[in-house]
């Protein structure tokens, strides 16, 4: 049963992720010709443009991924349920749960991407297509940070200061819903 939970958070998590992942990239105008955006387009395409007929984007936000995303969110964790236990209730809560993942999804996405976008600051030096995307999607977030904090001795603290206050948020979450918060 283990092995099963896994592999279903893990691909809930990582569609999840990438659902969150593409409204991003649309909300910061990242480039869509990018070899990195030209795959989380392809691999979302198949369910959003069914749904983009039904259910139009409000301006810069694309509602039917973060529909999709909502929904995926909101059935993972019964979903979870119904493996480990071997049966679910309806219960109007999930709808709560559903939002808390999603939460959760976002914060740990924007972990990741500044994560990488700073080991790849050492690795490729701005070569890589990935590297602008990253670019894009961190930019708005550090940008800030860094007209507060500037560089000192050529090193740029931004990236750890938009973590540690993910780590705070990551901690409020934890003392608002102690025991839900972990399974998310």
């Amino acid at each position: 049963m283990l092995t099963l939970t896994f592999l279903v958070k893990t691909l809930f998590d990582f569609y999840i992720m990438v659902l969150l992942l593409r409204i991003w990239m649309q909300w910061t105008r990242c480039d869509f010709y990018n070899p990195f955006s030209q795959f989380i387009v392809k691999i979302t395409q198949p369910v959003i443009k069914p749904m983009r007929r039904v259910i139009p984007s409000l301006g810069p936000i694309d509602t039917a991924s973060l529909l999709l995303a909502f929904i995926l969110a909101t059935l993972k964790f019964p979903l979870e349920m119904l493996i480990q236990l071997g049966g679910v209730t309806p219960d109007p809560l999930y709808l709560l749960v559903g939002l808390l993942t999603l939460i959760k999804s976002a914060g740990q996405l924007i972990f990741w991407v500044i994560i990488i976008r700073s080991l790849m600051s050492w690795i490729s030096q701005g070569r890589s297509p990935m590297d602008q995307v990253l670019y894009q999607l961190s930019e708005p977030l550090m940008a800030p940070v860094r007209r507060i904090i500037p560089a000192m001795g050529g090193i740029d603290f931004s990236a750890m200061v938009v973590i540690l206050i993910l780590y705070l948020f990551n901690y409020m979450g934890m003392d608002l819903f102690p025991t839900l918060w972990y399974r998310l």
